[in-house]
């Protein structure tokens, strides 16, 4: 409540618009989807805007992407910022693609700021790869203006941007992006797909630089390496049990639901282990659904079940009653915390386990080292720590 109540004075004191509009927008603002382009003003909230070269040479990148998601999110839900776990939302932009339209500067807004993950891997996994022209100043100042980034003391805004053509090109300086990131507190990070001296030539580390952010390179072509271990088949079987703790409502939330089951499948043909680090995401906090999953909504303030179209629930609840169903609820949130709690106990294991297995390899450069790295490092000036208890 004491979000929604910062997110309303804000749009009181800016908004010019009838009541029934900022109605509209501060429930926009609540859910876990895609956000218009307002500011905000919400503390404790991790904002990332990945933006991504998808020009021919960069299968390999979006490889490692698609492949390192989960573990990317799991790792940042350890944080903490003030005692309390932050919020985590996901933008991604495309660029440097023939496919794209050329008086857009070949970019193309791939996602919003979302809290919604199943939409954040199906979008990655849509994504393909053609010849192009890769403009960074010019979609790093697109995110810029075209995101609603937060105004909160403790968001922490961050941009990646990884590519591996000169950071110059373009008809957008790259440092007049970068006076404009740092008006709006937002750190530019890069991460340049070739050789390390290669990128500094390339400008990518000057592009850095003016916001203090890091410049990191990765080797885009390297396959990235999952490593099994004897928990894994647990917490995949549990995975089988929490989709069943799920009842959809609303109008799209049969069809969220099975985007759900989708995107378990996309994990699991990329791996098994990538399936259980999806898996693990899915007993994290980040992991939230309200606005198709009944047993999220119903522990938000502005939801009440009586609003509920009860025809666009399974059919074995269409003809129950309120308290039947709010009974129903209450017994898949009780199963569902048990659940999670067990793959959590899991994990616990598992990354124990695999940490031994990598101890000769803690040097590798890939696209989750690079972020995960540079997001402790940047966050820590913000108060934010990491514990995974």
């Amino acid at each position: 409540m004491k979000k929604l109540n910062r997110i309303l004075a804000l749009i009181l004191i800016i908004s010019f618009f009838s009541c029934q509009a900022t109605t509209k927008e501060e429930k926009a603002i609540a859910k876990n989807t895609t956000y218009s382009a307002i500011e905000v003003i919400e503390d404790n909230t991790i904002q990332v805007a990945l933006l991504l070269d998808t020009s021919n040479s960069m299968d390999g990148l979006i490889d490692q992407a698609k492949a390192q998601l989960w573990q990317i999110v799991n790792e940042l839900s350890y944080a903490k910022c003030e005692g309390e776990r932050p919020n985590l939302e996901i933008a991604l932009y495309e660029y440097g693609n023939d496919n794209l339209l050329k008086k857009d500067g070949y970019i193309r807004q791939v996602l919003a700021f979302t809290k919604d993950l199943d939409d954040i891997s199906e979008r990655l996994f849509s994504l393909t790869t053609n010849g192009g022209s890769e403009y960074c100043g010019q979609v790093i100042q697109t995110s810029l203006d075209k995101l609603p980034w937060r105004k909160g003391k403790n968001d922490l805004k961050l941009i990646f941007i990884a590519g591996n053509e000169p950071f110059t090109q373009g008809p957008v300086n790259y440092k007049d992006a970068s006076l404009n990131a740092k008006e709006k507190d937002v750190t530019i990070n890069t991460i340049f797909c070739g050789e390390y001296n290669h990128g500094i030539s390339g400008m990518w580390q000057d592009g850095a630089l003016q916001t203090s952010g890091d410049y990191m390179s990765i080797d885009h072509n390297v396959k990235t390496v999952h490593i099994p271990s004897p928990y894994d088949d647990q917490i995949l079987q549990l995975n089988i049990q929490l989709n069943g703790t799920y009842i959809y409502y609303g109008r799209h939330g049969k069809k969220k639901a099975t985007a759900q089951a989708v995107q378990d499948s996309n994990a699991q043909g990329y791996s098994e282990a990538n399936a259980v680090s999806r898996t693990v995401t899915k007993s994290s906090g980040f992991y939230q659904n309200s606005s198709w999953d009944l047993v999220d909504a119903e522990e938000e303030e502005d939801f009440d079940l009586k609003d509920v179209d009860k025809k666009s629930l399974p059919e074995d609840l269409q003809g129950k009653s309120l308290k039947e169903i709010e009974k129903i609820i209450e017994e898949k949130r009780a199963e569902r915390k048990n659940i999670q709690n067990q793959i959590q106990e899991l994990n616990q294991k598992r990354l124990e386990f695999i940490a031994e297995k990598k101890k000769d390899n803690a040097s590798d450069q890939n696209l989750e080292n690079a972020l995960i790295n540079t997001i402790k490092k940047q966050a820590s000036r913000k108060n934010y720590t990491w514990k995974k208890n």
